[in-house]
């Protein structure tokens, strides 16, 4: 890189997060292209439908759909202070024969906004497919590990016993949720076509000599030329600002979802039982060479926070939209939309990496549990007691005595948990099997067979879908 480039602003997302096909989707050259593409579209829908378009018009402008003279578009904008006619004069200096019909009857909205939608369509397809990952990778993981006890906790204190495979199907379902959420957002998103300035369809009711039905026929055309099979039934000059709110906020339900994986991964890191992954030259701190902090994790949580904030802008931009349009939308939304995108792009990238690479340490998954199943397993202990012939109130109340005393035993004092062999001391207790009552896979519930039957009937479906995107999500710059 040239020395120059490093005395401007670069967005972090473009340089540190999101993948170069999301980068490149969301570039000027993808987007005046698609303007391009949008133009010749409309011009050869109003051909057909009998207007004197020379077919040399239409040639030219099928040749030059991604030949971009960036330095004259930049010109043209410097005098016309417009970003859609500059880009019509360029677009028309290389293909002259057509440069008196680009744009015919059409509005700016008619390339911003069906551009836009075009590119939000399939940057949440991406999104989609990195979802479609996470789900199978999270699913392998929960399925490895949904027999191996783990301890719960609810309020972050010691709970019921757990699986760690459980849990990890709880993280799976988030987004498993956040993709079927976000495949009904673009299943219902609708292409604007063309609408006219004050979405009156005017200027083409003009343009047929005020025949309504291929006005009709035009829109439906466009539409379907670019993929579309939906046609918003009405809008002003821009389509309703609702699609773009609804679209931010399956993105930030994502975000929301990464969020708390990642939280739980953190919150584990520091239990030691369960931690991201670490290259063997990987530096944890710059000062205590000993750490492994879980910078992936924390990456996320920080970039999740900025899409969640993100919906605040989508919604007020809809809020504030006057009558039929205000310009007011379009400098927000050229963060908004971009960088949602972007951000959850680079999000589940690291995500991916994560699940990827999760490491199990067992053995402290172990000794953790041991120091409070003792506490756990009281009530199956009165239970054993009682069937050998105890008094219920006598058992509770003795139970209750040794539980405190143990406890401490390790608050104040740091001792192991011994609560097992006060019982065992204690004559009421005589005759009961610990060893039994102390296996941690009594405890445990139907967790193994919830996770069987959760990859069967909810992750299993999302494979098959998806089958030919799996694998194919690569994992960069985390």
């Amino acid at each position: 890189m040239a020395g120059s480039d490093f005395s401007r602003y670069v967005s972090p997302l473009t340089t540190r997060s999101a993948s170069e096909a999301m980068v490149r989707l969301f570039s000027d050259q993808r987007k005046f292209s698609t303007w391009r593409r949008l133009w010749l579209a409309l011009a050869e829908a109003e051909k057909q439908l009998g207007l004197d378009i020379p077919q040399t018009a239409l040639d030219q402008m099928a040749k030059h759909l991604d030949d971009i003279d960036f330095d004259a578009v930049r010109e043209y904008e410097k005098k016309t202070r417009h970003d859609v006619m500059a880009n019509i004069h360029a677009f028309g200096d290389r293909a002259p024969a057509a440069k008196g019909i680009i744009h015919l009857g059409a509005t700016s909205c008619f390339v911003g906004d069906n551009a836009e939608l075009i590119i939000m369509r399939e940057a949440g397809r991406m999104i989609c497919r990195y979802l479609a990952n996470i789900v199978d990778r999270l699913g392998k993981f929960a399925a490895a590990h949904r027999n191996l006890p783990t301890l719960g906790f609810t309020h972050y204190q010691p709970a019921q016993v757990t699986t760690v495979g459980k849990r990890a199907s709880l993280w799976c379902y988030d987004f498993l949720l956040d993709l079927e959420n976000l495949e009904r957002a673009l299943d219902d998103l609708p292409f604007r076509s063309v609408k006219g300035t004050t979405g009156t369809q005017a200027s083409f009711l003009a343009l047929f000599d005020g025949d309504k039905q291929k006005v009709r026929r035009l829109e439906k055309l466009v539409a379907k030329t670019m993929g579309f099979d939906r046609v918003v039934p009405v809008c002003g000059q821009t389509y309703t600002r609702k699609f773009d709110a609804f679209l931010v906020s399956a993105l930030a339900n994502v975000a929301a979802s990464a969020h708390k994986f990642a939280n739980d991964v953190r919150l584990l890191c520091n239990l030691k039982e369960i931690e991201e992954p670490f290259e063997k030259t990987q530096v944890g701190s710059s000062a205590m060479a000993y750490k492994r902090n879980p910078m992936r994790s924390e990456r996320i949580t920080g970039l999740a926070r900025f899409v969640i904030s993100l919906t605040t802008s989508a919604f007020q931009t809809h809020a504030e939209q006057w009558f039929e349009r205000t310009l007011d939308d379009s400098s927000n939304r050229r963060l908004v939309l971009a960088e949602s995108f972007l951000a959850v792009d680079g999000i589940l990238n690291i995500v991916l990496n994560v699940a990827d690479g999760l490491v199990v340490n067992r053995k402290v998954i172990e000794a953790d549990l041991r120091r409070e199943l003792p506490f756990m397993a009281t009530e199956e202990i009165m239970m054993a007691a009682v069937k050998a012939g105890g008094d219920r109130q006598d058992i509770h109340e003795r139970i209750r005595q040794h539980s405190h005393e143990a406890a401490r035993q390790v608050k104040e004092f740091g001792c192991e948990n011994d609560l097992i062999e006060r019982l065992k001391a204690d004559p009421a207790f005589a005759g009961i099997d610990f060893k039994q009552l102390m296996d941690p896979k009594r405890y445990v519930g139907m967790a193994p067979d919830q996770v069987t039957d959760f990859i069967k009937t909810h992750v299993a479906p999302i494979r098959r879908r998806y089958r030919k995107s799996l694998g194919a999500e690569g994992v960069v710059n985390v």
